[in-house]
């Protein structure tokens, strides 16, 4: 058996892959061409890329029907051709759970960071301009007791919510297109805990309030919410989901944090916003256009960018690189991967 792998990934699943007696060839296409060109050089049966390659109905071909899976190193698979994989009928695989306590961790230190002007500070520092204590110098945002946005509480999203209620006493509301009545349940029984209504504007006339609330409406969570963090996978119904109008709802002191996907959020209406103090702030480690940025973007001083490096960790990519080879073993030996996506013929 040969396996490609498109780019350079962690060892542990490359060792894998040898360990089973296969031949493993590393390559280095920064393109579709370059992949096709790849795949054209020899007969591989199983092939590891992850969301630099644009993979559709070209790539499989050029593939071989002798190539029977593509392993995506990655939880989303919004680069890869679901349903031209299923005509030809190539498995496709992902790495989710391993990368949840990660992308949530960088989630909450790009919140923190923006709230509390974390970069802003460092370069006003770097640059000599700190000349000692001063009582308005780089104000910034508590975090601790304010409404927390969640749209989508799936795995990272209710990660994202615990963190925010156990350790800042935060209140969660959340939008997605099913309630996680479960998770709710779950958490409330394990903190044993409802927050005064005090500490929440416009909610004096409840007693207490459940930390983890559902809106059907997610507009409603843009208007109500401190911080807004998307947790969305991309899809042509989520596309642009954080658009103009959304983004006019939010308050004025508001912050927007993507950790999903870059095309969720309409980037130049994010530009437009930032400049023009319709929200107080954005974090991002995803970008519409990526790698490039939105004209404009990296100019503004209310918004921390990071390079999609949410689950940028040794022992995250370690796992995600033994998960997606175990995707691949699984499938030349018979046997169904455990994170096979499920493709509608």
């Amino acid at each position: 058996m040969k396996i490609l792998i498109t780019h350079d990934i962690p060892d542990r699943g490359v060792n894998l892959l040898k360990s089973k007696g296969y031949e493993v060839v590393v390559g280095n296409a920064f393109n579709k061409q370059e992949l096709i060109a790849e795949l054209k050089k020899d007969r591989f049966d199983a092939v590891l890329c992850d969301l630099n390659d644009k993979v559709d109905a070209e790539v499989f071909e050029a593939a071989g029907k002798q190539c029977r899976i593509f392993a995506n190193y990655a939880v989303g698979f919004d680069n890869v051709d679901v349903k031209a994989a299923a005509e030809r009928g190539v498995m496709i695989t992902n790495t989710p759970g391993v990368l949840t306590d990660t992308v949530a961790e960088h989630t909450f230190a790009l919140l923190l960071a923006i709230a509390h002007r974390i970069a802003e500070s460092d370069r006003f520092t770097r640059a000599g301009r700190y000349h000692g204590w001063e009582p308005m110098l780089l104000l910034g945002t508590d975090v601790s007791k304010k409404t927390l946005g969640i749209v989508g509480l799936g795995r990272i999203g209710s990660r994202v919510a615990h963190h925010a209620v156990r350790g800042f006493d935060m209140r969660v509301l959340y939008y997605d297109v099913k309630r996680n009545e479960e998770f709710e349940r779950e958490f409330e029984t394990s903190m044993g805990v409802r927050l005064p209504s005090g500490d929440f504007p416009n909610e004096e006339n409840r007693t207490s309030i459940d930390p983890i609330e559902f809106s059907g409406d997610i507009d409603d969570v843009f208007r109500k919410a401190d911080f807004v963090s998307i947790h969305v996978p991309l899809l042509p119904a989520t596309r642009h989901l954080v658009d103009a109008r959304r983004l006019s709802l939010m308050k004025k002191t508001a912050y927007l944090i993507n950790t999903s996907r870059g095309p969720i959020v309409d980037e130049a209406a994010l530009v437009q916003a930032l400049r023009n103090k319709t929200i107080r702030g954005a974090a991002l480690d995803v970008y519409e256009h990526e790698p490039a940025l939105t004209p404009g973007l990296a100019e503004l001083d209310n918004v921390i960018l990071t390079p999609h490096t949410a689950s940028a960790t040794e022992e995250t990519r370690q796992a995600m690189s033994e998960l997606a080879s175990r995707n691949i073993i699984d499938a030349l030996e018979g046997r169904v991967p455990p994170n096979l996506v499920k493709i509608e013929r």
